[in-house]
């Protein structure tokens, strides 16, 4: 017999719609079950989604989806989501290759109205589906549902700002509220939402406004009335209502005899509202209950003995690497802070967090903000490090622009995820940094081919007296062993791994062991570049008279990456071997493992020599 017998009845919301209201609960409890032990088995993002199960049925249970628009944010709470819109089989190829992915996608499935993977996007969103709706006369909802995480960024109080003038939208906001977002909550927010539910008096008030909540229709507008005068003798000015919604709660996410009488109601409503629920993160999972941080995102995992540690012994990751030259450069030098924009495991600040406390600061969801504040800070004398992965960079261009290149302060990025990262697939793959921070002037950007090089460019960015970028890749390395002494290395200067004929590669970062393994196949000849700028041009020069054909190769778009500042260097010579410039195509590239989508976009060893025969042949 299934252990999910309700949950297979489920195709569509249309199922759920149908099933008695006294069915939810086990159909919650069965959910949640199969989300264990289907992330057991591929990996993903498992505390986040069992906090939202009863949500996720609440939401499909009350609106008409997909003609009403729900925009998840972020969008790895979605899991539910798929599994209730008729992707529970496909759940088993989740985040693998020529699977579905693990965020929502547009081209995936009608119930999918947006695409979200970075936070705080949401609002806007499901504001301009509302807008849509009110223009056209058609009679729908938008649905935005955002974790307390994603309210830090900026982008949220500006959807905000501009939705509450809009008075005549059907639009719901629903904060989730789980205290959480991957590391443990930061700022302002946070601390006034934990002020605002724990006080015994607003709690009192709260409680009147879920009865409130659920009287007749009728009584709706009067009661709602009382209500808002009731709140407003307790927290004057609550902070969403001075935005123009009109806020319900905080109320129990998991309890869906709250949850769906509420939301009905909201549903009658017209204009602006914004709804508060209180999960929690691992919810009905003792183990992610207890540590949520560690079930944030799983590899494959036995779901009833849980996660357990590595032996370790084995080679350190990029990340690790910085971690550990952060902690020691600090040790050396009192004016280094380390920032991270709410990314403080992924990033590999723990220790240096631990350590370090007065000089570590995580500044939320809030990238922008993250870049200026290193700015200000490099302003009065101190040595910053923004450790930030290169998709979320992205979010805060203007702001190294404007704040830090243009002023030439000497402000550090440890750019981590340079390149493809695997099962998070194209929003998170880093396939524009090189491109994007090549235009910039004053800019020093170093991509290390091992691990030991970048703990030295990391001191070499640090000696720099001006914005340098040290961009490295997801995961471990060929396995060179860091040296604990440290080194700037001379800026703008390759090396050559190996002396050969005819053709040359030349290699940025992460792609450098590749090109050695085909230098030894094609007697080429392999040069590290280390510098994407300034580029080592009496190497390329050199290369260039020595040679028939030079190949580029990046872990990066190929449009506007390094090998298009070879190329620069190349016209200013007088002579000029065939260029063949390998890097990401132009397309987004989707989701697997990396070692698969390398192969898939022509960038491991088969691929580059492949490349190379059919651009200069053999017999040529």
């Amino acid at each position: 017999m299934s252990p999910y017998p309700l949950l297979e009845r489920i195709t569509s919301p249309g199922d759920l719609r149908a099933l008695d209201r006294r069915e939810l609960r086990p159909l919650a409890d069965q959910l949640r079950a199969f989300l264990i032990e289907s992330v057991s088995k591929t990996g993903g993002h498992l505390s986040s989604n069992l906090g939202t199960v009863e949500l996720t049925i609440a939401l499909h249970y009350v609106f008409d989806t997909p003609e009403d628009r729900i925009v998840w944010d972020v969008g790895h709470q979605t899991y539910g989501h798929k599994v209730l819109t008729g992707r529970r089989e496909a759940m088993a190829g989740l985040r693998h290759w020529g699977g579905i992915s693990g965020f929502p996608r547009r081209c995936e499935s009608e119930y999918d109205t947006f695409g979200t993977a970075h936070s705080s996007t949401s609002i806007s969103a499901a504001l301009g589906m509302a807008v849509a709706a009110r223009d056209r006369g058609e009679d729908r909802r938008a649905i935005a549902v955002i974790g307390d995480g994603a309210m830090s960024a900026g982008m949220a109080f500006e959807a905000l700002n501009n939705a509450g003038d809009i008075s005549d939208v059907n639009l719901l906001v629903i904060l989730n509220d789980n205290e959480m977002s991957i590391s443990p909550p930061v700022g302002s927010l946070t601390k006034i939402l934990a002020r605002l539910m724990s006080g015994s008096t607003y709690n009192a008030a709260r409680r009147a406004g879920e009865k409130v909540l659920g009287v007749a229709p009728p009584m709706l507008d009067f009661a709602r009335r009382v209500e808002e005068h009731v709140k407003g003798l307790i927290t004057p000015g609550t902070l969403f209502e001075e935005f123009g919604f009109h806020y319900y709660g905080p109320i129990d996410g998991h309890d869906l005899d709250a949850l769906i009488p509420t939301l009905q109601n909201l549903r009658r409503l017209k204009g602006p509202q914004f709804l508060h629920v209180i999960t929690r993160k691992g919810q009905g999972y003792k183990l992610a209950e207890a540590d949520p941080i560690l079930y944030h995102g799983v590899s494959k995992f036995d779901h009833t003995a849980g996660i357990q540690s590595s032996a370790g012994g084995g080679k350190p990751t990029y990340t690790q690497v910085f971690g550990d030259w952060l902690c020691d450069m600090a040790a050396a030098d009192p004016r280094i802070v380390g920032i991270t924009p709410a990314m403080r495991e992924g990033s590999g600040l723990v220790r240096f967090a631990r350590e370090y406390p007065g000089r570590y600061y995580d500044v939320g969801i809030a990238e922008q903000h993250a870049l200026t504040f290193a700015a200000g800070l490099a302003c009065e004398g101190l040595k910053p490090v923004v450790a930030i992965y290169s998709t979320f960079l992205q979010r805060a261009y203007d702001q190294l622009i404007h704040d830090i290149a243009l002023q030439n302060l000497p402000v550090v990025l440890a750019i981590d995820r340079g390149g493809l990262v695997g099962a998070d697939g194209a929003t998170h793959h880093g396939a524009f940094d090189l491109s994007f921070l090549a235009c910039v002037p004053n800019m020093l950007i170093m991509a290390p081919a091992d691990e030991n090089e970048c703990r030295q460019m990391l001191y070499t960015a640090v000696q720099h007296d001006g914005p340098s970028a040290v961009r490295y890749p997801r995961g471990s390395g060929p396995g060179v062993a860091p040296q604990a002494a440290m080194g700037a290395l001379p800026i703008g200067k390759g090396e050559v791994r190996r002396s050969g004929k005819r053709i040359a590669l030349l290699a940025f970062g992460s792609l450098v062991p590749t090109a050695e393994t085909v230098g030894e196949r094609l007697d080429a000849t392999v040069a590290n570049m280390r510098f994407v700028k300034p580029l080592d041009e009496a190497l390329i020069a050199e290369l260039a008279a020595s040679h028939e054909l030079l190949v580029t190769l990046e872990e990066n778009a190929v449009i506007g990456g390094a090998g298009s500042e070879v190329a620069r260097v190349l016209d200013g010579l007088a002579k000029r071997p065939r260029l063949l410039r390998l890097g990401l195509p132009d397309r987004f590239v989707d989701h697997g493992d990396q070692a698969q989508l390398l192969h898939a976009v022509g960038l491991d060893a088969d691929g580059v020599l492949a490349a190379i025969e059919r651009a200069y042949p053999a017999n040529n």
